[in-house]
């Protein structure tokens, strides 16, 4: 059964100061908002592909409480 979750949702080209921009209809439709800060997360599986992702900034404190979060409590016991 095929994972339903990725999409492509835009080619984007990388400009001479090395930036991408995302097309104004996928901001919209992300609720990405200007100056809002993005982590940008990347997944390397070998040395001919990636994968980068974006999470909002301010997600990343409970992403970390959530997966670390037990892990270390274990840890700690």
């Amino acid at each position: 059964m095929a994972d339903t979750n990725f999409t492509v949702e835009a080619i984007v080209s990388c400009d001479d100061r090395g930036q991408l921009v995302l097309p104004k209809e996928l901001r919209k439709k992300l609720n990405i908002s200007s100056g809002q800060k993005m982590a940008l997360i990347n997944y390397r599986p070998d040395d001919k592909s990636f994968c980068l992702t974006l999470i909002r900034a301010d997600s990343l404190e409970d992403l970390i409480k959530n997966y670390l979060g037990p892990v270390l409590k274990d840890m700690v016991k």
